[in-house]
């Protein structure tokens, strides 16, 4: 008796299923992708051809900065925003925040733990205000910092658009990286998640990127990932959008909604949260292999959906992790959105959790190092 044939469906889906796999393979061995590619690469879905993603990023990540996961102490000093974005549980609209702003002293005691932690920075996020009272507030501390530590901790300013001049001065006082994230490079879409008004300019972003690039900071940039109305051809395009203005670093993560946002009345519409999460891992991985030396952030919206999505995004290719060491008394103050984790950790268990953690996925922690973007090296040794 002859053997049983193999039913015409499961061969027709294996010829299928080894075509996408023999194009991602493919896509994956080119020297630049096109933006096709990056869709194509968006929109994979199953499990393998994943981890065949992922595991292609780890590799570069390994070759050109190591398996090193560098600690970024932040501090949310402050959750008093002038601005009144859309999806943002701070923004200026929403009456039922508690509003802070943490005293000069809180701020240089959770420095002082991430030095004495051997943390190699510390990031200092804000909302987004441009007072005087404000600039004055962070150049002292910025020069308190620089006083307090002889210069061995880096500072990461994440404190939203400033004047050109701003950025001068706090560059001078002793900041050295600064992030501001685009969040869509889609002008039609930055004002469906944004007011279209004085506060709120697309152009005025981008002209804050190049400022900040003029001066000599590390700049980062970044987006969000499973937005309403966000398409994958949109993610492609602010993918390339990093690449082409030459971004030293990139912090991203799903967006997950703020039940006190405008935005929120399209939850109905959004892919489901694993979704985002696994299409966020994508997008970093993606950023590793196109953007080999940059420094790639492992946002803390990730572990929201995924208890371990922090460390799971190392293995997508992303080098930089951010523990919070605000003091927690007003962590459950500073949600940009809901479900955020890790709010009722004070600084000493935050940092022995993500110890164990890191230390299971394999990847070793850069105590001491400020870790430096190396894109941002050959880009300023380019520049002379």
């Amino acid at each position: 008796m002859g053997s049983n044939p193999v039913p015409a469906t499961i061969f027709s889906f294996s010829v299928i299923y080894n075509r996408a796999y023999m194009q991602i393979y493919k896509i994956l061995n080119q020297g630049s992708f096109s933006k096709d590619d990056i869709a194509t690469l968006l929109s994979i879905h199953n499990d393998a051809d994943r981890n065949t993603l992922y595991k292609k990023a780890y590799q570069i990540k390994k070759q050109f900065v190591g398996n090193i996961a560098y600690f970024r102490g932040l501090i949310e000093f402050s959750n008093i925003c002038a601005k009144n974005c859309l999806y943002c549980g701070i923004r200026s609209g929403n009456t039922k925040l508690k509003k802070y702003e943490m005293t000069t002293k809180e701020i240089l005691d959770a420095m002082d733990f991430a030095w004495k932690n051997r943390y190699g920075s510390v990031v200092l996020q804000s909302g987004e205000i441009s007072t005087p009272k404000f600039v004055d507030k962070v150049d002292t501390i910025l020069q308190k910092i620089m006083d307090t530590t002889n210069g061995e901790i880096g500072i990461t300013l994440s404190c939203g658009e400033q004047t050109k001049e701003t950025y001068k001065r706090w560059f001078e006082s002793g900041a050295r990286r600064y992030l501001l994230r685009i969040e869509t490079s889609n002008k039609n879409l930055y004002y469906k998640i944004h007011p279209k008004d004085e506060y709120h300019c697309f152009e005025n972003r981008v002209n804050a990127l190049k400022n900040l690039k003029e001066i000599g900071y590390q700049t980062g940039s970044g987006i969000m990932v499973g937005l309403p109305f966000q398409t994958i051809d949109n993610i492609a395009d602010d993918i390339l959008f990093l690449k082409n203005i030459d971004i030293d670093m990139v912090g991203l993560g799903p967006y997950i909604e703020h039940s006190e946002t405008p935005l929120y009345k399209e939850k109905n519409s959004l892919i489901p949260r694993i979704e985002r999460f696994n299409l966020a891992l994508k997008t970093i991985a993606i950023l590793r292999i196109l953007m080999k030396d940059i420094n790639l952030a492992s946002a803390t919206a990730l572990q929201a959906i995924d208890p371990e999505g922090r460390e799971k995004a190392l293995l997508a290719g992303a080098n930089i992790i951010m523990p919070n060491i605000t003091p927690t008394k007003y962590r459950d103050d500073y949600l940009l959105y809901e479900d955020k984790p890790c709010t009722g950790e004070d600084a000493v268990l935050c940092k022995g959790c993500l110890e164990a953690r890191i230390a299971k996925y394999g990847e070793i922690i850069g105590y001491g190092e400020w870790g430096d973007s190396k894109h941002f090296d050959k880009r300023k040794n380019s520049d002379k």
